[in-house]
């Protein structure tokens, strides 16, 4: 090869890559034009087997498998079954039924079926083709195992016999295309061409039939398609040789067509056909029949013998079959007989109502759901044709909510305006579907939507002031008034807590505490008339919800859940976790101190209130556990602690994990034996006192736990056993904190612990550093004169 040979060589190849990649990058960029239909498509042939994938939908789609679970795909049919399932721990589509094409499209030239792929959250439909294929599974078949004629013996050589068609369900190649007639010296068999292309078998006449010699023959037909495995079907042919009958009928067309409006009566005459025969007296005499009716035709139409009348015998359904093919012969009395084709088409009348399926609805929705938000989604169509199977949709008139509608007959009932519970807790939306026939016919549907509270309104107080007198020197503990107020919030966020005002002056709301769930206003000094004739102090009522901010980073401290048991040493360990959280991946909790962390930064589309339930279990043989609710703010605005976001050396904590043990160990039989001291101590001096702490080390307890106007009296008859505070220390964080137990004499310290051992979890809304924020802007403030 000389070097121009070579170098040309070279060049062409280079071409040839170039055109290659070019290529590819056509091939590619149609491939992603066909995704952005959101339609996929799959050939199938008939009859296979149960479980058989059909293709990898997740792949073909361009989805991840893992979001089919996520988003909880399904496969949903309009108007037909469901043939096929989704295997959503694979993306295959897999056929759950027998899918027989005949049974299912009949001899329709395309068999499709059409389902939609869902998926939500967000919602996105898809529409999936099942194009069935014919397979050769079905024989030939002559409706008439016998076939009779009557041959007179003058009949002229090659004169034409039709014969009846072998009838094969499966279309194309696997279709009857040949056939094959018996060894015999007087027939030989030749196809005939029909109108519509197809061709049917006829008898000719090779040699002239002698009555005298043989006045019957048999022969055998065999009609074979063309499919592989060859499938066949054989039928008898029984001539009989008659004397002189010259003529046979004769039908004025060879193709007669009508049409008839579906659902007509029975007895509607559709056609009436003519033919005529020559012939006299028995020879002239024709007799009308069907060749062949197909089994959409079956039971449908008939025919009168004598006339050649065709008219409506049962229910001519569109929806079933548009049209109808029959063939037709007319026979005289000398047994000679001809054909014609009877091609009836159905017009289409609207006789179906709009269908309306909800195939996925929210049954609450809340208050402060931005417009857009998807309700519910809904199939609406109509199984009529033309203007009969347009739709037109509405819902009710004077509500926040509209129709959006994406794909074809899917429509997405979404807000569209802001929605108010304390105004409308629940709508009735009415869905009207109307279809465009004549006269048109509906349908409706109600869906009933629950509107869902959150926390928009600020407590109101039921008076704006109060006027209360109190006589000097009463005991500490007297009851001295008890305010009111209200939320029009529903639930917990309609739950109302009391506090004074923290902007009261400190040493006047020292004569005065509240109680914060009832409202009810104590002494806790004795009042002095010489030194203080009347003074006044603010209330504010709010909601407790722990805080957190929108820009804490991961790992910051939320909170922290602190449950107490009366039981000691190893059956005194305790362990937390979370059990259920409106986000999984939001939040996490220390599984020895209870400290409640984030795990991740908070994202625009977390839900602004979050709800964790936390499990605390003991370490006994038979463990015992108990359950709290912790619900948590995002708040905008709020400053990130450093202090609060440090994650503890996990791998040193584990080291040291043995030696944790032992100082809780020792520490909680050190604490067990205070107790029993302290309560005899108190017994003894009946007197109130304030734990505090002489070491510089020991944690302080926050304001936001305890505000100035939170003063013991666990030693006054006036308040409830239940709304007595004792303080102690928690252990398990170098955050420790004060909460609070109850009791204060010797047989309430014994039901506290007998509550403990049902581990009983009190749960502590606020932790060091976090902020509570109100529901509103405190009321007027209440005087005390």
């Amino acid at each position: 090869m000389t070097m121009e040979h070579r170098f040309r060589g070279s060049y062409f190849e280079t071409d040839r890559r170039a055109n290659l990649k070019w290529l590819l990058h056509i091939l590619t960029f149609i491939l992603h034009c066909g995704f952005s239909f959101e339609e996929v498509r799959y050939v199938l042939p008939e009859e296979k087997q149960r479980g058989s994938v059909i293709g990898n939908v997740a792949r073909d789609l361009g989805l991840k498998v893992a979001e089919l679970n996520a988003r909880r795909a399904r496969v949903v049919a309009e108007g037909t079954s469901l043939l096929c399932e989704l295997d959503t721990a694979s993306g295959n589509l897999l056929i759950n039924q027998r899918i027989d094409r005949e049974e299912l499209c009949a001899q329709a030239t395309v068999c499709i079926l059409q389902y939609q792929l869902l998926l939500q959250n967000p919602l996105q439909a898809f529409s999936i083709v099942l194009d069935i294929a014919d397979i050769n599974d079905n024989s030939p078949v002559f409706a008439a195992g016998d076939i009779k004629l009557d041959i007179v013996e003058s009949t002229v050589l090659g004169r034409r016999f039709p014969l009846e068609s072998a009838h094969d369900p499966d279309l194309g190649t696997n279709s009857v295309r040949e056939y094959k007639l018996s060894q015999n010296e007087h027939f030989a068999l030749e196809m005939s061409p029909q109108i519509n292309g197809n061709a049917y078998p006829e008898l000719v006449l090779k040699k002239a039939l002698d009555r005298e010699a043989q006045t019957e023959h048999i022969l055998k037909i065999n009609g074979i398609d063309g499919g592989k495995p060859v499938r066949s079907g054989t039928a008898s042919i029984y001539i009989r040789v008659l004397d002189v009958n010259d003529n046979v009928p004769v039908f004025s067309q060879r193709v007669y067509k009508a049409s008839v409006l579906e659902n007509s009566p029975m007895g509607t005459v559709i056609a009436k056909l003519n033919a005529t025969d020559f012939d006299e007296g028995l020879y002239g005499q024709i007799t009308f029949s069907f060749t062949h009716l197909s089994d959409n035709s079956g039971g449908v139409v008939e025919i009168n013998p004598s006339n050649g009348e065709v008219r409506v015998g049962g229910l001519i359904d569109y929806e079933e079959a548009t049209s109808h093919e029959l063939g037709v012969q007319a026979k005289d009395g000398g047994g000679q007989a001809s054909h014609c084709k009877l091609i009836i088409d159905v017009i289409d009348v609207n006789d179906n109502e709009p269908v309306i399926e909800i195939k996925s609805a929210s049954a609450n929705v809340a208050e402060d759901s931005k417009p857009g938000t998807m309700v519910a989604l809904i199939n609406i169509f109509d199984l009529d044709t033309g203007n009969s199977g347009r739709i037109t949709c509405a819902i009710s008139d004077n509500v926040p909510f509209k129709f959006v509608s994406e794909v074809k007959n899917y429509y997405m009932l979404v807000t569209d305006g802001m929605l108010d519970r304390e105004l409308q807790p629940q709508y009735n939306i009415t869905i009207t579907a109307s279809d465009a026939g004549s006269p048109p016919l509906s349908s409706v549907k109600v869906m009933t939507i629950v509107i869902t509270d959150v926390n928009d309104n600020p407590p109101t107080f039921t008076q704006s002031e109060y006027s209360v007198n109190v006589l000097e020197n009463q005991p500490v503990g007297t009851f001295v008034f008890k305010v009111k107020a209200d939320d029009t919030d529903d639930g917990s966020n309609a739950k109302v807590l009391y506090q004074i005002s923290l902007d009261t002056n400190s040493e006047l709301s020292s004569f005065l505490t509240i109680n914060s769930e009832t409202g009810e206003v104590f002494t806790s000094r004795a009042f002095d008339y010489e030194q203080l004739v009347h003074f006044q102090i603010k209330v504010s009522g709010f909601i407790a919800e722990d805080i957190v901010p929108a820009e804490a980073p991961r790992g910051y401290l939320v909170t922290k859940v602190v449950a107490v048991d009366a039981d000691s040493g190893h059956n005194a360990w305790l362990s937390y976790r979370i059990v259920r959280a409106t986000r999984s991946n939001l939040f996490m909790v220390d599984l020895h101190s209870g400290e409640i962390r984030t795990l991740r930064n908070f994202m625009a589309d977390d839900e602004p209130k979050q709800t964790l339930i936390v499990l605390v279990t003991d370490n006994g043989r038979e463990s015992l556990s108990a359950t709290a609710t912790v619900s948590i703010m995002i708040g905008d605005g709020l400053p990130v602690l450093s202090e609060l976001f440090e994650f503890a050396d996990e791998s040193r904590e584990s080291n040291n994990l043995t030696l944790y043990l032992i100082i809780a160990l020792t520490t909680v039989s050190f604490l067990f034996f205070l107790l029993i001291g302290s309560v005899f101590y108190f017994k003894l001096c009946r007197r109130s006192y304030v734990y505090r702490s002489t070491t510089a080390s020991l944690p302080v307890f926050p304001t936001t736990y305890c505000p100035s106007t939170f003063t013991d009296f666990s030693h006054c008859g006036t308040l409830l056993k239940d709304d007595r505070y004792d303080p102690f220390l928690t252990t398990g964080s170098w955050r420790g904190d004060f909460r609070f137990g109850s009791s204060t004499d010797t047989d309430t310290l014994k039901k506290r612990s007998a509550a403990y051992q049902k581990n009983t979890l009190r749960r502590v809304s606020v932790d060091r550093g976090t902020l509570k924020v109100r529901a509103g802007a405190p009321q007027p403030c209440y005087v005390i004169k």
